[in-house]
This record gives structure tokens, C-alpha cells and sequence, in this order.
């Protein structure tokens, strides 16, 4: 069932893609045969005109044609993408991903097959970010499934700015079904967040740190922590009200999110967990100056690598924080520490960690590596998807 149009690759170019990486980026494109426009489907094919897979093209992007089946009798029509969203929503069901007063991932992106499009429960309301054209162009058509299918109060539709701009579609912030409140509250282990769906970053919480909040949470019993990077408090109030952590001082560099966390930290009656809003960096260097010391430091900055070409910069940066941790960390102590750069594998952000064992004399014992909790699956064919990396260190 070929389409109209056929993105041709370069010679030796097709080896990522019979192996179903879902990224088809300009360079290995060759030419276009037929008339195609942004947001429409087409087949890819090797420079001697053998299918490889079915996708979406977009020429405003580097990642010129998403691919989404690998089997030329399969056509990209509604019937296919309802069936990508039930199996999604299937999977979250069977994980147990289903207290209607929690929050999950319903669909991440490429590691469900449905590349560009990411759907995120709070409690009964559903934000769906846009991260492709191929997705803005037929979210006319995926609402109405999302509606039939989770049955939710309300969805709300995001695009964000720049990535808008990569794809070329207009920026995104609206209300595609029900009404939904300004502000939700969700629990997780015992613990209670408002999320705010005007001001919250990706969908409105960090969904992906649930289990590292937990784990860490256990080794906190009546230590002093600090958490870095805190944004609404998912670490620190964690582990004040289920670790037993004595005091807790959480830091974020915006003042918005710092009052949000202040708002959870009241809601779930802690009054051990102090905020401050400071770059990370120069908090750690004046504690380091005033020679506090903590029990536990979580680490959990923002991306710093957003491209391959910025990973030995977010590698050093990565390295400078961690360095600065350790420094004021008790002897014993325990670092949890992440990044959520995908373009920094897993192996050298072991490696940095190496470095910052050597640079300050303190041996670190890796306890666990952990990655994002389970609603958000990895594919084995787009290592991209594993983003989140999260050591559980002991310094000594």
C-alpha cells in the first residue's frame, strides 16, 4: 500500500532505520519523489527503492520524516492511530498505573510508537504536549479518542515555544475538551502535590521521578538533606513527611515554582523543609563557604545538554555540580544524583561521577542506577527515550 509521495535515503544510510530507529534527520535523505506537503505521509525507501518504513514528513524540521510502522501494509489512518493510543493506555492499566487520585504517563512519545506525542493523567484530567507536526496536524482526530478511551474531566493541549518553532507549527495552549481546574491536587506514596496547569513545567510535574523519590526517601530517616534543583518539592517533601528526613533545605532558581513548593510543603503539614530560591551552583559554593555539611543531597537539574553537540559543555557542567555536592557532603553520606539530558548516555555520566571521585579524593559506591519509573517505558530501538539517568550513591 505505498503512499504518494517517497522520501528516498542516501546510499548506506539505511541501516538505523530497517533497524526502526523512528528519526529519519536531513542528512540522510537523498531527494523526495512526488508532491508532498508538511504533516502528510510517506514511504521511505533505500536509494534502489526498497521499503523501509511508513512516516510523516515535515521539511521545517531536522528530523525530516517521523517514522511510525515498519509494515508496508499498515497505512498511518485513524483506525492506526487509535490502536497506538488503546495499546498505550492497555499498557498503563496492566502496570497498575490506575488510582484516579495519582498521576502517569499514558503515552511517552517513541517509546509507544507514537512519536510526538506525549499524554500525562492528573488524577481525571489529561495534558497532552505536542513535541512534532505529525501530531499537531491530526490532533483534531487523537482527542476524541483520548476522550472515548480514558475518560477524562478535561484535556488540555500544549505546544511548547521552541520546540514549535523546530517543527513549525504554531505554539499550542488551549483547552480541547471539558473544563479543567487551574490547579490539581494528585498523591503519590502518602505524599500530596498541587500541580498548577498554568505554570508547571513539561505537563505540570516531574512524573518521571515517582519511584526515585521513594527510594531515596528511604535512606533520609533522621538526616539533614538538601535538595537541589527542588522545583515543587517532589524530593524534599518526600522525604520529610515519608523518609522521616530531620530537616530539609530545598533550593530551585525560580521564585514561581519555590511558592508552589512552599504551597505542597503546607499542604502535607511538614515544617522542617526550609526553600530558597538561588542558582544551584552558587548555593553550593556559599554552603561550601560557610562549611555546612548534609547527611543526603539530591541533584536534579535541568537539562544541560540539548543537543549532541552540547554534551562535553553539560558533561563539565555536570561535573562542577556534582564536585560541589560532594564537597558538602557528611562522610557516609548519600548522593542521589540525575540528569535528564538523553544526549548524555549512561556511561558518561558514570564517567563524570568517576571524574568527581578522583577531583576530590572521596570514594563513590554506586548503589543503584536507576532510570524513569515504568509509565515511561524505554524503546530498544531509540535509546533517546532512556533520557533519565538517577544514581543512588554512597560517598565515603
Amino acid at each position: 500500500m505505498p503512499t504518494a509521495a517517497q522520501v528516498v535515503l542516501k546510499p548506506k544510510k539505511s541501516g538505523p532505520f530497517f533497524a526502526r530507529h523512528p528519526w529519519v534527520l536531513d542528512a540522510s535523505i537523498g531527494r523526495v519523489d512526488g508532491a508532498v506537503a508538511d504533516g502528510e505521509v510517506v514511504d521511505l525507501v533505500t536509494h534502489k527503492g526498497e521499503f523501509v518504513a511508513r512516516g510523516v514528513y515535515n521539511a521545517a524540521s531536522r528530523i525530516q520524516v517521523r517514522l511510525y510502522t515498519w509494515n508496508a501494509d499498515e497505512p498511518l489512518d485513524a483506525d492506526f492511530w487509535r490502536r497506538r493510543l488503546a495499546a498505550a493506555l492497555s499498557l498503563r492499566e496492566q502496570l497498575g498505573y490506575t488510582d484516579p487520585a495519582d498521576a502517569a504517563r499514558l503515552v511517552f512519545s517513541e517509546a509507544d510508537g507514537l512519536s510526538g506525542l506525549i499524554v500525562d493523567r492528573y488524577g481525571r484530567d489529561l495534558v497532552v504536549q505536542i513535541t512534532a507536526k505529525a501530531i499537531a496536524a491530526r490532533i483534531d482526530e487523537i482527542v476524541p479518542v483520548l476522550v472515548e478511551l480514558a475518560a477524562p474531566n478535561s484535556i488540555t493541549v500544549r505546544t511548547d515555544g521552541n520546540l514549535a518553532k523546530t517543527e513549525g507549527v504554531e505554539p499550542q495552549d488551549r483547552v480541547a475538551h471539558g473544563r479543567p481546574p487551574e490547579v490539581v491536587t494528585i498523591r503519590q506514596h502518602g505524599v500530596d502535590f498541587r500541580v498548577d496547569f498554568r505554570e508547571g513545567q513539561k505537563t505540570g510535574f516531574y512524573l518521571d521521578q515517582r519511584e526515585n523519590r521513594r527510594v531515596a526517601a528511604a535512606l533520609m530517616s533522621g538526616r539533614r538533606v538538601l535538595d537541589m534543583c527542588c522545583y515543587t518539592g517532589g524530593f524534599g517533601i518526600t522525604a520529610a513527611k515519608i523518609g522521616g528526613a530531620r530537616e530539609v533545605l530545598a533550593v530551585d532558581t525560580s521564585a514561581k515554582v519555590v511558592e508552589l513548593a512552599r504551597a505542597n510543603a503546607a499542604l502535607n503539614e511538614v515544617d522542617n523543609v526550609r526553600f530558597e530560591v538561588g542558582d544551584c551552583f552558587d548555593v553550593l559554593e556559599r554552603l561550601a563557604a560557610e562549611d555546612q555539611k548534609f547527611d543526603v543531597i539530591v541533584l536534579d537539574p535541568p537539562r544541560f545538554a540539548g543537543s549532541r553537540g552540547a554534551v562535553e559543555r553539560a558533561l563539565a557542567a555536570y561535573h562542577r555540580l556534582n564536585r560541589l555536592a560532594v564537597e558538602i557532603l557528611a562522610p557516609a553520606g548519600y548522593l542521589v544524583t540525575c540528569s535528564c539530558s538523553a544526549h548524555v548516555v549512561r556511561e558518561d555520566f558514570q564517567a563524570m561521577l568517576a571524574g568527581v571521585a578522583q577531583r576530590t579524593r572521596r570514594d563513590i559506591q554506586f548503589l543503584e542506577q536507576r532510570g524513569a519509573s515504568t509509565d515511561h517505558p524505554v524503546s530498544a530501538t531509540c535509546p533517546e527515550t532512556e533520557y533519565l539517568k538517577c544514581f543512588v550513591c554512597r560517598v565515603l
